[in-house]
């Protein structure tokens, strides 16, 4: 992946009523942008000008190119994991294994990845990842932080920076995290095992 704003695989307004046009047009279009513009101007002239987002995310030390890099990659991997509500169905083959395998069912998995969200403390990510073992789990990431970190695979993850539900649920982040369960798009997740 490239430090490049992604394109939505929906319209601004797709994800209403869980996600307001509104906020897509802050949360995206300005504040991943702003992200992708800043990590262009600190990489310019350095080693991690042609590297992939990933490596940079894996490999930077802490500061402004890994603090950038982190949210290109986690606001990336955010947008492009939604589909419409009418659009979103329950996990499917391999990635529906390994859920009843390391959780014991889907509503076990949302419920501690809620759980993980809305104890966050401050700005950050609740991440569900396979680790270098073959085994989902479930980690919290203060806010830049990525599995890729400790050499795990990213597959779903939940913003809770207030600027991702702000407008939409003002402070009430655990309705907001409660409700993103309706537009995940299990197949973009799978797609990323």
């Amino acid at each position: 992946m490239r430090n490049e704003m992604p394109q939505l695989p929906y319209p601004n307004n797709g994800l209403e009523p869980v996600i307001s046009a509104e906020t897509i047009d802050f949360h995206y279009g300005k504040h991943l942008q702003t992200y992708v513009t800043n990590l262009a101007n600190l990489t310019k002239g350095t080693e991690y000008e042609q590297k992939d987002i990933e490596d940079i995310v894996a490999t930077a030390p802490a500061g402004g190119i890994f603090n950038n890099a982190g949210q290109v990659l986690n606001h990336t991997l955010y947008f492009l994991q939604f589909a419409a509500p009418e659009q979103s169905k329950a996990p499917e083959g391999k990635l529906a294994e390994l859920i009843v395998r390391d959780f014991g069912s889907l509503d076990e998995l949302k419920k501690q990845m809620e759980e993980a969200a809305i104890s966050l403390f401050g700005s950050g990510w609740a991440w569900l990842s396979l680790d270098k073992n073959g085994k989902l789990q479930i980690t919290k990431e203060s806010n830049a932080g990525n599995p890729l970190r400790q050499s795990d695979k990213p597959l779903l993850c939940i913003d809770v920076w207030e600027h991702a539900y702000y407008i939409d649920y003002r402070n009430r982040r655990a309705d907001h995290v409660k409700k993103l369960w309706d537009i995940i798009d299990w197949q973009a997740v799978s797609n990323r095992l």
